[in-house]
């Protein structure tokens, strides 16, 4: 009798053996793949959202420019005293810091 219930108990181990190492590594992908990407996309969400009328910018392609009008997915930025570029508001890079722009002036 002792006998039958021993395989049994192997199989549910064999059974606890193949999912174990699945659900290790989907954690391990989670924690190193999956989550930074969503703080890094949060991140830059936050960044958009926060772009107002005379931020200096950098685009996706390297333009730098100043926001001179700005809607919900559309952005006009001006690269000198003339020119007028049209943008989606997706492809703005990151925003500028006016300190690192005075730095570089200098």
């Amino acid at each position: 009798m002792l006998e039958a219930a021993a395989p049994t108990a192997s199989a549910g181990s064999g059974l606890t053996g193949m999912i174990l190492p699945l659900v290790l590594m989907f954690a391990i992908f989670y924690f190193l793949l999956i989550r930074p990407q969503q703080k890094k996309s949060k991140t830059r969400n936050s960044m958009l959202s926060a772009l107002k009328k005379g931020d200096k910018v950098v685009t996706i392609g390297g333009l730098h420019g100043t926001i001179l009008e700005i809607s919900d997915d559309i952005v006009i930025l001006r690269v000198n005293d003339v020119t007028k570029l049209t943008f989606d508001r997706g492809s703005i890079s990151h925003a500028v810091n006016s300190s690192e722009v005075e730095t570089k002036e200098a």
